[in-house]
């Protein structure tokens, strides 16, 4: 695997490396070693699937709080999404700043978000499967976001017309 740091210190885009033969092709997705070698969290306690029926479908901005906070490594295993991460460490250098990477079930790019960081995608194309390994375990009391447009972020969305759930439309601006 190959790990690319972001702008966002300890976000990293992550690119398997494929062995490619007379069968086809393999790659490792997750090695804890190597994780842990480049100083990221490789504990995995729980893994989720977010199936996205529609193009444009926006899921965000979410994160969980202290004491479950969690990092994430995102991937793509069907169609394509525009991944935004947002740096909310209030300590850290790019406080508030984000980023966003295309990535897709072709590409194969994975994003690993970083404790105290916020996570949101849009999807790109109908029938979009998006795979989450957590460091830690779904807390609803602990689960929060902000809203997907908080005019602090001015995250560039590719599509404002988007499918987006009640939860996500009604989250308040993110207070510091």
């Amino acid at each position: 695997m190959t790990f690319k740091e972001t702008k966002l210190q300890g976000a990293f885009i992550i690119e398997p490396e494929m062995l490619i033969d007379e069968r086809g092709a393999f790659a490792r997705t997750f090695c804890r070693k190597d994780f842990e070698s480049h100083g990221l969290n490789g504990s995995i306690s729980q893994c989720s699937i977010s199936l996205n029926t529609r193009k444009y479908t926006l899921r965000g901005m979410h994160y969980q709080k202290k004491p479950c906070a969690e990092a994430k490594l995102v991937r793509c295993s069907r169609g394509v999404i525009y991944d935004v991460i947002v740096d909310l460490r209030y300590d850290s250098p790019t406080f508030k700043q984000w980023t966003s990477v295309e990535i897709s079930a072709e590409n194969r790019k994975m994003v690993y978000v970083p404790v105290d960081f916020a996570h949101g995608f849009q999807t790109l194309t109908d029938g979009t499967e998006v795979i989450y390994q957590m460091s830690e375990f779904y807390s609803p009391s602990h689960a929060d976001g902000f809203r997907w447009n908080d005019p602090s972020f001015k995250i560039k969305w590719p599509s404002d017309n988007f499918v987006i759930s009640s939860k996500d439309q009604t989250y308040p601006d993110f207070k510091t």
